[in-house]
C-alpha cells in the first residue's frame, strides 16, 4: 500500500480500534497490521503522540505472560476526536470514490 495512504489513516485506525476495547502496545500494532502493513516504529510514537494530547490515558497491568504491560484507553476527548476524523474519513474517501466512478464512466 502507498505510504501517503497510510500515513493519513493510521491515526484513525488506532483511535478506532482502542475505541472497542483497551489494547496494550504490540496487540494494538497486531490489530493494525491486519488492516495496513505496519511495524511498531510506526505506531508507538502515534500512540505517545495521542496520549500526550489527552485522547488515550495509559494504566498498567501484570501479564501472565511476561512484563507488566502498558495499556491505552480513550478518553472522552478521543471519543470525540475519533468521530470527528471517521466523519472527515467518509465525507474524503465518498469525495474521492465518486470522483473515480465519474471518470471511469467517461
Amino acid at each position: 500500500m502507498n505510504t501517503q495512504f497510510k500515513k493519513g489513516v493510521l491515526e484513525l485506525l488506532v483511535l478506532v480500534i482502542v475505541r472497542e476495547k483497551d489494547q496494550y502496545g504490540y496487540e494494538l500494532v497486531e490489530a493494525v497490521s491486519k488492516i495496513v502493513d505496519v511495524n511498531e516504529g510506526t505506531i508507538y510514537p502515534i500512540l505517545k503522540r495521542l496520549t500526550n494530547e489527552g485522547y488515550f490515558e495509559t494504566y498498567l497491568e501484570e501479564s501472565k505472560e511476561g512484563p507488566v504491560r502498558k495499556y491505552y484507553h480513550i478518553t472522552v476527548s478521543g471519543k470525540k476526536h475519533c468521530q470527528e476524523l471517521l466523519k472527515e474519513w467518509l465525507a474524503f474517501a465518498e469525495s474521492v470514490n465518486n470522483f473515480i466512478k465519474r471518470s471511469e464512466e467517461k
